[in-house]
């Protein structure tokens, strides 16, 4: 009996051994780690992919076509699952996702260089310029700027950057083939419809050196115009500049359009 307790002893004591170096080596060292993470815009109107020049029906019976299609994306950030967060650095934190610069599959890239490694749960990004960065002046900006004006992508400076650009005309019981400008943004430093958005992942996102995952965000132009506000074209939505309603509600829909369909940890 003694010579079989000591057996069933040792067995224990080498399966809880084996099982103890198996967890040590089942954790992985990510210090000193970066990697790259591709986000990729794919728009969209409900459940249509989204095309130039194709014809779009609201939910009010107004139709519209776009021939121009780009917004603002900036201070992109990230949370790990033990909800620390890390942010992309801030003179490279602004990006323009614009549908003419998709690929064949319509997505737009954006790639977040030598990120931090960590399994990612979340990921938190603004529509447009903050105010923190507009009060940084034209110098502040960098070369982003340039690339603002040269996209069309402000008004001047003194008044400030255009968060989206979506030119078109629409057509309705009393209009046919209108001319059609959602041009919504900061008005300097009188209007700030800067928002923020976070989206939750389906799964974790592991950046790790040598890996490049990817995360493909959906974002339905639908709910620009039939979001958490659904406006008419007829009533004053058919040009939206500078006035301080309808950039606001526009503003608030935008911030509302995007969800992430899937990840690749590839």
């Amino acid at each position: 009996m003694k010579i079989l307790k000591y057996t069933i002893a040792l067995l224990l004591s080498i399966t809880i051994a084996s099982c103890s170096s198996d967890d040590d080596g089942n954790t992985e060292d990510l210090t000193g780690q970066t990697g790259d993470l591709i986000l990729k815009f794919d728009n969209g109107v409900g459940d249509q992919d989204f095309i130039f020049g194709t014809t779009y029906t609201k939910d009010n019976g107004e139709t519209y076509q776009l021939e121009t299609l780009k917004y603002l994306i900036s201070n992109v950030s990230l949370t790990d699952s033990d909800g620390n967060v890390y942010t992309y650095p801030a003179e490279d934190n602004i990006f323009i996702v614009s549908e003419a610069n998709g690929n064949t599959a319509g997505e737009i890239y954006i790639t977040l260089e030598d990120v931090d490694a960590a399994n990612y749960t979340q990921v938190t990004f603004g529509i447009g310029i903050d105010q923190e960065r507009y009060a940084s002046g034209a110098d502040g900006q960098g070369d982003f700027l340039t690339t603002a004006q040269d996209e069309g992508m402000m008004w001047s400076w003194a008044t400030g950057y255009r968060f989206m650009r979506f030119d078109g005309t629409y057509t309705s019981e009393t209009e046919t083939d209108a001319a059609l400008n959602i041009h919504m943004g900061s008005v300097g430093t009188a209007i700030d419809n800067y928002k923020e958005t976070t989206l939750t992942f389906p799964n974790e996102v592991l950046v790790r050196e040598g890996n490049e995952p990817s995360v493909h965000i959906k974002a339905d132009i639908a709910q620009v115009f039939d979001g958490a506000t659904s406006v008419s074209f007829d009533d004053g939505y058919a040009q939206v500049h500078t006035d301080e309603t309808t950039t606001g509600v526009i503003a608030t829909n935008m911030s509302g359009i995007f969800s992430v369909h899937h990840v690749h940890n590839d």
